[in-house]
């Protein structure tokens, strides 16, 4: 068996969140290179959506755009109906989606602020977890990968809110 029969996802579903940009697009790539089918989130920029689909069409590999908010509950539950009718069942998630994070002493956050961090590193997850763990447990399989940063692990000053 060589390396590519033993690392294939043939016949996988992935969905990529954050793919259009930086290691999301990246990791998108390197799974439908691998023969998963990849359903390819992002938010607001179409543009750079479509590009990614462009550079799946030319590795050869079958890619989904699914445009949603990962913090809204309706959103990604329509998400995961799309990718369910177009691709089938999610088999691996790998949850890479961030936003912007000011970089501001905790006394300049309002609550509101916080509570947006709090939603998208914590309540995202849980959503979308929640949505795609029927298929898994269906098929008897299924990997969910949360993408951190170092930044976890630093004393950063100013990072607060996104650390939460």
């Amino acid at each position: 068996m060589n390396h590519n029969e033993r690392f294939s996802l043939e016949g996988k579903v992935a969905w990529v969140t954050g793919s259009t940009k930086g290691l999301g697009r990246s990791m998108a790539l390197a799974l439908g290179e691998a023969g998963a089918r990849v359903a390819i989130n992002y938010h607001h920029d179409e543009t750079k959506a479509q590009a990614t689909l462009e550079a799946f069409k030319e590795a050869g590999c079958e890619g989904l755009l699914v445009k949603g908010d990962v913090t809204d509950e309706a959103q990604v539950n329509a998400m995961v109906e799309t990718i369910n009718q177009e691709l089938g069942p999610v088999d691996i998630a790998v949850l890479n989606a961030t936003c912007d994070q000011p970089h501001h002493p905790i006394e300049e956050y309002s609550w509101d602020f916080y509570q947006s961090m709090l939603d998208f590193f914590i309540k995202s997850p849980f959503l979308i977890s929640r949505a795609i763990l029927p298929g898994m447990k269906k098929k008897h399989w299924g990997r969910i990968i949360n993408i951190g940063s170092e930044v976890l692990h630093l004393g950063v000053p100013n990072f607060s809110a996104y650390v939460a």
